[in-house]
């Protein structure tokens, strides 16, 4: 089993944030998979979180497009496993996200290196993308709450980047000097359009790591 938790704050003030970045990617992960919207995101109060439960087709070789749900009533041909993926959208807001994710953990008694954080990255320039395990959250404090609750930095973060990238470094002090107003600020101009192209890298990351493996996703996906 697998978690994968986005991160980012509820509610419609903050949908286009650059701080929401964690909660797009995931939307559009379960948006791929189930075009037909089969299964939908649950209001779950137990686990204080949008969840959505959904079952991963393993097949090696094949084309993403055969990852659609399964029929519960279909035969699974030889050589075909299937992984359980929780998905989460935290409502306990970006600075309590750990909360949430012990929540769910903990009831299902999950591993921490099974728990993936998908998460905007201010240090990386926007479009940038880095599959790591563990480490410090980079004073990111939706990261740091994960690493509160489950007691330890070893789960994976799937970072994307929402900076200028050290090439315009000062011009990037003067924009984000106040970090906050920064992230919670929403993509503009043509941020957009490297916005859609990060989610949609973001969500191919993701399949990669389900399908081939993390490290695999990291040879494809990680901006060198």
């Amino acid at each position: 089993m697998k978690l994968i938790i986005g991160l980012g704050n509820p509610g419609e003030k903050y949908e286009k944030t650059r701080h929401n970045l964690g909660f797009m990617i995931v939307e559009r992960f379960l948006k791929d998979f189930e075009p037909v919207k089969t299964t939908s995101w649950e209001n779950s109060a137990k686990f204080k979180s949008d969840i959505a439960q959904i079952e991963w087709q393993r097949q090696s070789n094949q084309k993403s497009s055969i990852r659609q749900a399964q029929d519960k009533n279909q035969k699974l041909e030889e050589g075909v496993s299937l992984e359980k993926v929780i998905l989460v959208k935290p409502k306990t807001y970006m600075n309590n996200s750990g909360m949430a994710v012990q929540l769910i953990t903990s009831y299902f008694k999950l591993l921490t290196v099974d728990v993936w954080v998908v998460h905007d990255d201010i240090d990386l320039p926007l479009g940038a993308m880095k599959i790591r395990f563990g480490g410090a959250s980079a004073g990111h404090h939706g990261v740091e709450s994960v690493m509160e609750h489950l007691k330890t930095d070893k789960f994976w973060r799937f970072r994307m980047g929402v900076g200028e990238g050290k090439s315009n470094l000062k011009n990037q002090i003067s924009k984000i000097k106040n970090v906050e107003n920064y992230v919670l600020g929403n993509f503009v101009g043509q941020e957009k359009g490297k916005l859609k192209h990060l989610i949609k890298r973001g969500v191919n990351g993701i399949e990669t790591a389900l399908e081939d493996g993390l490290d695999s996703a990291m040879n494809r996906f990680n901006t060198k």
